[in-house]
């Protein structure tokens, strides 16, 4: 489907003149810069970019030109754009030569734009840009045919080399490291990290400014990503597979397909059951190496300019503890694999999306319980202290526990209630929580009176 006026990508060919094209960038490249053959004294800039106007079409674009016409040009839009291209040459694919480090697409030409002929710019349409930016959200592959994460991990160092399409789910976005290369070159490199049902953390890598600027504005734990041709390589410092985005991958946010469906609402369980923060819980630091003491505002605010968990020392009053609550909502039972709450007579987990649903259930039991601390800045709610961490904390097992009397809980619970506490805690940035993070308990014990006074000296007097 075209716009009036507008040529298809489809119906395009090398003999149309002055063709004009309506589409949606679903990839682009970063602007890059080489010798002029006829004078290497002067360099040419060019830069990529692959545009769609229908579910089977798409075409890849290449701009050359000066370095000021080059750099506004790629500056005027970016993926997820609406463009119109006026006067570009249809020429037919070459996959000898520059066409090999572009994304693959369905038509046999590729266009070329050009100051002195061409004119690109954003589409004003707003009937345009309703039918056209559903595009964004389908595959440029087959939604099939895709490696999971599992499939990745058990194939190893076979896919050295390789490039594939991933399905997975976005857990954490990483902070961009700018560098400088031996040459004097910028550089940037950004690294996410992926899950999906079969691996709990999968690292994706991007050198490029462009997927680097999309990766940025995506909600981690919310989005599934279709990665289209990322190259896989061995990467011996981790003794692992790693991802890595080239000039010829593409990514499709939440795509439009069952598989992808299936994906997030897997992510969202996982995620509300808290089983993603659980899955981070090896490369946790120990508790005696959390140093840095903050009061819960700081917390709070660090939270907010921090997009990745961090480790921090409070020292505040417990403020809720529920020990006195019936026994089934302070210990629990929990699916092995996909951390969801079940009751123990089942026999296989309740959860649809279970990797483990039609295997025998394999379940934990302990305690599980939501408290709040709350110090002179704010209260911190909701805060999950969980397992080991809950029977170091107070001093039983869930057995002992449930042994006690209620008059003995209630004393547990004063034991606690209302007293200053050392409380090391893990804060991870959370956007379904009205505070915005989730706080879980690493470590919890009465404060020493001494050494709260030196450290709220510290806090007060600031840095």
């Amino acid at each position: 489907m075209a716009a009036q006026g507008f040529i298809s990508i489809s119906e395009l060919h090398p003999n149309f003149s002055h063709p004009k094209v309506l589409g949606v960038i679903i990839g682009k490249t970063d602007v890059r810069s080489f010798p002029d053959r006829k004078n290497v004294e002067i360099n040419r800039f060019t830069f990529g970019f692959t545009i769609r106007d229908s579910p089977d079409f798409f075409i890849n674009v290449t701009a050359w030109g000066t370095e000021a016409y080059i750099n506004g040009l790629a500056d005027s839009f970016s993926i997820g754009d609406c463009v119109t291209i006026e006067s570009p040459l249809v020429s037919t694919k070459d996959p000898e030569k520059g066409d090999r480090f572009c994304p693959t697409t369905p038509s046999l030409y590729r266009l070329l734009v050009t100051e002195t002929h061409s004119q690109v710019c954003l589409c004003a349409d707003g009937d345009a840009s309703d039918w056209l930016l559903p595009l964004l959200h389908l595959p440029v592959k087959d939604s099939r045919d895709f490696y999971s994460l599992g499939d990745v991990v058990a194939n190893g160092q076979k896919l050295e080399g390789s490039v594939i399409n991933i399905l997975a789910a976005l857990k954490q976005v990483g902070d961009v490291k700018q560098f400088v290369t031996s040459d004097g070159r910028r550089g940037q490199r950004l690294e996410v990290k992926l899950f999906d049902d079969s691996v709990s953390s999968f690292p994706l890598i991007s050198w490029d400014r462009e997927p680097i600027q999309l990766l940025q504005g995506l909600l981690p734990r919310e989005t599934v990503l279709f990665i289209a041709d990322a190259k896989m390589s061995f990467d011996s410092f981790r003794s692992s597979m790693v991802a890595t985005l080239s000039s010829k991958s593409i990514i499709t946010v939440n795509p439009d397909t069952r598989e992808a469906s299936l994906l997030f609402s897997y992510a969202k369980e996982m995620c509300q059951s808290g089983a993603v923060d659980q899955d981070e819980a090896p490369e946790d630091p120990p508790v005696e190496s959390i140093s840095d003491v903050y009061t819960v505002s700081q917390l709070k605010e660090k939270a907010k300019e921090h997009p990745q968990p961090f480790f921090g020392l409070t020292y505040s009053f417990i403020s809720r503890l529920d020990l006195d609550s019936s026994v089934s909502k302070v210990i629990k039972t929990r699916c092995g694999r996909c951390r969801l709450l079940v009751t123990e007579d089942l026999q296989t987990c309740s959860n649809q999306l279970c990797p483990a649903r039609d295997q025998p259930l394999s379940a934990s039991t302990g305690f599980d319980l939501l408290v709040d601390f709350t110090d002179h800045t704010g209260t911190l709610q909701a805060c999950s202290l969980r397992g080991p961490v809950a029977e170091q904390t107070l001093g039983c097992t869930t057995e002992e526990f449930t042994r006690l009397t209620d008059d003995q809980r209630t004393a547990l619970k004063w034991r606690f209630l209302l007293e200053r506490c050392k409380i090391h805690v893990k804060i991870v940035p959370c956007a379904r929580t009205k505070s915005g993070i989730r706080a879980l308990v690493l470590g919890c014990q009465l404060a020493d009176p001494g050494e709260v006074k030196q450290h709220m000296a510290q806090l007060l007097q600031g840095p």
